[in-house]
């Protein structure tokens, strides 16, 4: 069995996960994407104990549209070891967000790329508009898209009271190079100090060579940029969503075959340094996350 390469830090965290309990109890929206197995917490938990990590970051994921059951339920079930990032919509009160804070919410996310939304002026509104509600709870927002959005948003982002948290290494695609549009944003953003990104989702961004080396020019651009504003996610359980035409969304697909160690020993040849390993995976987040 494989080893993680690195001494993993105490209290060390996983920033991007997703649960899927029992469907049963936890229906999916029926305008999805995909439909995944299950991935109920116990195994969450197995899959952590056998990093060595202790804290973890649960991400609404899109199936479940704005029902954050299924999220704060497992909140619960951790017990103080976890936090949230959940999905809300225009109707939600502020009692509910208030209910969410004390469950170890922190904040919300904004999947522009799941929705299929593309349009800045209407992907602004809903960054101000999320930001407006949750900036008193001292919530970030979570944001999915690729670097091209994130340049075409920069200004938005850059004014917004609330940190913004890019998923997924910016949404940069490796294949077109670090001077592809957007990729400066994302540093520059970086440099400003009120964005993080998530040194996260290699599979997603590379063109898919073992090890993808083609990212690590991108996750060392972003620790050099600010170390101090980077959080490393696995993705677990490794969901496939991708949009492909004529595909069932209602199919059940497989969980990709996404080797744990493999993802955390990622971070390790894109932070050979100790000292940026333990940011990434303690002190950004305890500060993020609010543990």
């Amino acid at each position: 069995m494989s080893r993680v390469d690195f001494a993993v830090p105490p209290d060390a965290c996983d920033c991007h996960v997703h649960v899927f309990p029992d469907a049963a109890r936890y229906p999916f929206v029926p305008k999805r994407v995909y439909t995944p197995p299950p991935a109920p917490v116990a195994d969450l938990d197995a899959y952590l104990s056998g990093l060595g990590l202790r804290r973890v970051v649960i991400i609404q994921p899109s199936i479940y549209g704005t029902d954050n059951s299924a999220l704060l339920d497992t909140l619960d079930a951790l017990s103080g070891r976890a936090r949230g990032v959940a999905v809300i919509d225009d109707g939600i009160s502020d009692a509910a967000l208030n209910d969410m804070h004390r469950s170890g919410v922190r904040g919300v996310r904004v999947n522009l790329e799941m929705d299929g939304e593309h349009d800045p002026g209407r992907s602004a509104r809903r960054l101000r508009e999320a930001a407006a509600r949750v900036a008193r709870l001292g919530w970030h927002i979570q944001l999915f898209c690729l670097a091209d959005m994130v340049g075409a948003l920069a200004d938005v982002l850059a004014d917004l009271p609330v940190p913004i948290v890019l998923d997924h290494l910016g949404g940069i695609a490796a294949g077109r190079g670090l001077d592809q549009p957007g990729f400066g944003a994302v540093l520059a953003l970086l440099k400003a100090g009120n964005t993080y990104v998530k040194a996260s989702g290699a599979y997603l961004c590379s063109d898919g060579a073992p090890g993808f080396p083609d990212i690590v020019p991108f996750a060392q651009a972003v620790i050099d940029a600010n170390p101090d504003r980077i959080v490393w996610g696995s993705n677990w359980p490794h969901p496939d969503g991708a949009r492909v035409p004529d595909r069932d969304p209602f199919a059940v697909r497989p969980f990709l075959p996404v080797g744990h160690v493999d993802t955390l020993n990622l971070l390790g040849r894109w932070a050979p340094d100790a000292e940026a390993r333990r940011k990434a995976l303690v002190d950004n987040p305890a500060r993020l996350y609010g543990f």
